[in-house]
């Protein structure tokens, strides 16, 4: 039976720590899902479709990805993909503990699903999408936060 790996999150915008955090989990699993969250109550910068553009452009390369959004809860999105496995990214002691209550929460709703942490290269431990998010308000250079294909995109739509 093939692995399923559900990596969800907002990637408002998808950023080159999540980049490599996908390319890690094509090594470990059979199938990478890119869960895109509507996640309207954090207010993202960019509307859904964009992002979930921004993620099909900055993985169409690669091999065994494929990219939704969603708005339902990551449990119910998981049982739908015949998903066994979360993937959660981690770049510093800060994000832990959210991470942690995150995986437990998941785990209280469904024990069979593993939640699997995942650590960028350290060249991109420090990037995020909130910081990206800043720069690009002060039109800051982005070019080496973000893929190539999502860089485009975002200085198309300025």
């Amino acid at each position: 039976m093939a692995k399923i790996a559900l990596y969800p999150g907002t990637f408002d915008p998808i950023t080159n720590g999540h980049f490599d955090i996908i390319e890690r989990a094509l090594k470990l699993f059979d199938e990478v899902i890119i869960a895109v969250a509507a996640s309207e109550s954090k207010k993202p910068m960019f509307k859904l479709e964009d992002r979930v553009k921004m993620a099909k452009e900055a993985t169409k390369r690669l091999e065994n990805i494929s990219v939704i959004g969603f708005d339902n809860l990551t449990i119910e999105l998981a049982h739908q993909k015949n998903a066994s496995i979360l993937i959660r990214g981690l770049r510093a002691v800060s994000d832990f503990e959210f991470e942690l209550q995150l995986g437990y929460l998941n785990n209280s709703l469904d024990n069979t699903i593993e939640t699997v942490y995942l650590m960028p290269k350290l060249k991109h431990a420090f990037i995020s999408s909130s910081i990206v998010r800043n720069l690009l308000g002060f039109n800051g250079k982005t070019e080496h936060l973000l893929p190539e294909a999502v860089e485009k995109i975002i200085r198309e739509m300025r």
